[in-house]
């Protein structure tokens, strides 16, 4: 997340603002072209995206009205998307376009009977653009109704270059590394981590990264469609080796307490903004755009990433996770919203928001240039490099009672372990209690 979640650049926020009431201002920029052949029509479009990325997010669709003459409005439905939109369906105020930050849920919406399938002039660009592991998880029975507009590269650590060099550590090449150069940061004066345990699907993106490497690729194939119980003993094994790190308070920027209440947002300003109180933080790319956003630090001077290190002799992993944009049936105007999905397929609207900041596109025409830094340039580059070898986030991929629920399931289950990470196996058990009911539903 992309919640959310995958994708969040500021925190998730409770839906204040009524579908139909405009969230975000700001005039039209030039797209070029066009025949404003939508004059007159609005698209409603929600998604979890607050802050910096819905100000961004508004320039795509400002331009979108720039070609097209069609308005649009945005809302933000905060982190449990999933329900937002159903009571919106229900009260007969569906939204026409929703940028779903989640597989599970995409699929959700699809069995439910919610969405139209993609058009197929989307299907086209899809299918030439974008490496197929987009188009499959993009997909639901071999129907295809989603397009993954915005992609986050989740294997990051990001550092204070500073921090590192006044402890005269080096970006680390293995879990073990890390966890021995957070002490000698820690020695400095810093703690090693800033992390941001009040949002769980922080916590599940440290999980799946160590799965990753520890367990391999097949496993967390398994695991992520539940074929794989979470009782396996690769499972505990993870858990125990997240547990070092979480019950290391010479490693976490104010204790386990703090970690729980500190935000994703929160979690960032620790090592970039004005009191730096750690050195690193683990999370996506999208970590860049907060950084040089609300902290105004130059990316790769005063703001930098190494991959996350390989586990046990493991590969380093790569995972990833998308917002995808889907077409509800219901929607007041869901023919303009295909056009706007139309629009979004393409290089020429990746772009203006990659010109932006805090943004990577899985789509493979968008020329590397768009970027505004060589740091954001080569970690795109990465991530279409990867083509189909990349694993999109295992949580986005539950069922949302499981995988993207706040105060539940494997969010709050992680959170607890946070806390009292003394019982991975107990840990196990309870996820695997979760997953299974989740699974049934």
């Amino acid at each position: 997340m992309m919640r959310r979640r995958t994708t969040l650049l500021t925190g998730c926020t409770a839906l204040t603002l009524a579908l139909g009431a405009t969230a975000c201002g700001g005039g039209p920029v030039s797209a070029g072209g066009g025949d404003k052949a939508l004059s007159g029509q609005t698209v409603t479009v929600a998604g979890v995206w607050t802050g910096s990325e819905q100000k961004n997010f508004q320039k795509v669709l400002d331009a979108f009205t720039a070609k097209t003459g069609a308005k649009t409005q945005f809302v933000s439905t905060g982190d449990n998307v999933s329900t937002v939109v159903g009571s919106k369906i229900e009260g007969g105020n569906a939204p026409d376009v929703v940028m779903v930050p989640q597989v599970g849920v995409l699929q959700q919406f699809a069995k439910k009977g919610w969405l139209k399938p993609l058009s197929a002039t989307a299907q086209q660009t899809i299918t030439a653009d974008y490496a197929p592991v987009w188009k499959k998880y993009g997909s639901v029975g071999g129907t295809v109704y989603g397009l993954y507009f915005k992609a986050a590269h989740k294997s990051t650590v990001w550092y204070s270059p500073d921090a590192l060099a006044q402890a005269g550590v080096k970006p680390p090449k293995t879990y073990d590394e890390m966890l021995k150069d957070g002490h000698t940061v820690s020695d400095s004066g810093l703690a090693a981590f800033s992390i941001g345990g009040e949002d769980g699907w922080t916590l599940t993106d440290w999980f799946e990264n160590v799965y990753l490497s520890q367990a391999g690729p097949e496993k967390y194939d398994a695991l992520a469609t539940h074929k794989l119980k979470w009782t396996d003993a690769s499972v505990v094994k993870a858990l125990t080796t997240l547990g070092k790190l979480f019950k290391d308070k010479q490693l976490i920027a104010g204790g386990q307490k703090e970690a729980l209440n500190t935000d994703f947002p929160g979690s960032v300003e620790k090592v970039f903004g004005p009191k730096p109180q750690a050195g690193m933080v683990y999370e996506g790319d999208f970590v860049a755009g907060v950084a040089h956003d609300q902290y105004g630090k130059t990316i790769g001077k005063d703001a930098n990433f190494f991959p996350f290190p390989a586990v046990d002799g493991g590969a380093a992993p790569v995972v990833s996770g998308g917002d995808a944009a889907v077409v509800l049936k219901d929607g007041k105007n869901s023919k303009a919203g295909m056009k706007l999905l139309e629009y979004l397929a393409t290089p020429e609207a990746a772009a203006v928001w990659a010109e932006a900041g805090g943004f990577l596109s899985p789509n493979k025409k968008l020329d590397l240039s768009s970027y505004g830094d060589d740091v954001t340039r080569a970690t795109a580059k990465s991530l279409i490099a990867a083509g189909d070898s990349v694993r999109f986030d295992m949580s986005d991929q539950a069922p949302a009672a499981f995988g993207g629920t706040k105060g539940a399931g494997e969010w709050k289950l992680l959170q607890d372990f946070l806390r009292d990470p003394s019982d991975p196996k107990g840990t196990a058990a309870k996820l695997e209690s979760a997953a299974a009911k989740a699974y049934q539903d």
